[in-house]
């Protein structure tokens, strides 16, 4: 009687946990939504900024974050599955491997501004790429790594390895077993990965701050050393500088919405693709 009361107890706890949190996404998305979408038109979506930010559209900033997230997954996903790949396939276990798993946890808990500042130091300053789009990707590269490098570690961990075992049974190599058997029964988990980081790396401002965003910037990027506008950055400078802050309000609330909307997108890809490989699987 007692265990079926403690039963239920943490079963209702547990559904009011749930609750509470979709309660606060949903008024989140409501409330960005509601006050986002009197903002939003064709024009808003294909055009520049124009009359001090109070007018036009936001475009360029569109275009910009695109290119940052997109600079920033092809720098950090295949580096962080290699290094996933190594700790859990081929590093020797031991006290150096365990210290090198906390340092990677412990990264991921590292202030974004501080990935901000190694940026203009490292790739702004010292390589000399200047304040542009191949600085700001490589800085959120680096920021989304430890989530990328934990996340695969967990799905490589999770094949069983009597799969392992049975490959190499057969005749192949470790290689071989890793790209043909582990890593494609892996591949849900080490999307769920990018999911996370594209979240975190798409809302940035600290790192692109220092690294790769300007205020204002006429047109579209011709190269990966040009400086770029994006949507994290244009919202935080609508909301703290210019001398219109009601027109610049609105057009704010329309940026965070169409931020919202990117993460979104590219998680319902990377979710698709993943529940696919499940099924293949």
């Amino acid at each position: 009687m007692r265990k079926n009361i403690s039963q239920n107890i943490g079963f209702v706890t547990l559904f009011i946990c749930i609750f509470i949190t979709l309660l606060f996404l949903s008024a989140i998305v409501l409330f960005i939504t509601l006050k986002g979408a009197r903002a939003i038109s064709w024009e808003f979506l294909t055009q520049a900024p124009r009359a001090a930010m109070t007018k036009g559209g936001v475009a360029p900033a569109i275009v910009g974050t695109f290119y940052l997230v997109l600079g920033a997954i092809i720098f950090s996903l295949p580096l962080g599955l290699a290094c996933a790949i190594y700790l859990c396939e081929y590093s020797p276990k031991g006290f150096l491997v365990n210290i090198i798993r906390i340092s990677i946890n412990n990264l991921a808990g590292v202030p974004s501004v501080v990935f901000g500042l190694f940026g203009l130091a490292v790739f702004v300053k010292f390589f000399a790429f200047g304040v542009s789009i191949l600085s700001g990707s490589l800085t959120l590269g680096i920021l989304a790594l430890p989530l990328i490098i934990s996340a695969s570690q967990e799905a490589l961990m999770a094949i069983p390895q009597s799969l392992r075992e049975a490959s190499l049974a057969l005749g192949a190599t470790r290689w071989q077993t890793i790209r043909k058997i582990v890593l494609p029964c892996a591949l849900p988990g080490i999307l769920t990965g990018v999911i996370l980081s594209i979240g975190r790396i798409a809302g940035e401002t600290a790192p692109i701050l220092f690294t790769a965003a300007a205020f204002y910037v006429k047109g579209y990027p011709k190269s990966i050393f040009s400086e770029v506008m994006a949507l994290p950055y244009h919202i935080y400078a609508l909301m703290t500088e210019g001398t219109h802050p009601e027109a610049q309000a609105r057009i704010a609330y329309g940026c965070s919405l169409i931020l919202l909307a990117f993460v979104l997108s590219f998680s319902s890809a990377a979710i698709i693709i993943r529940q696919k490989q499940r099924k293949i699987g």
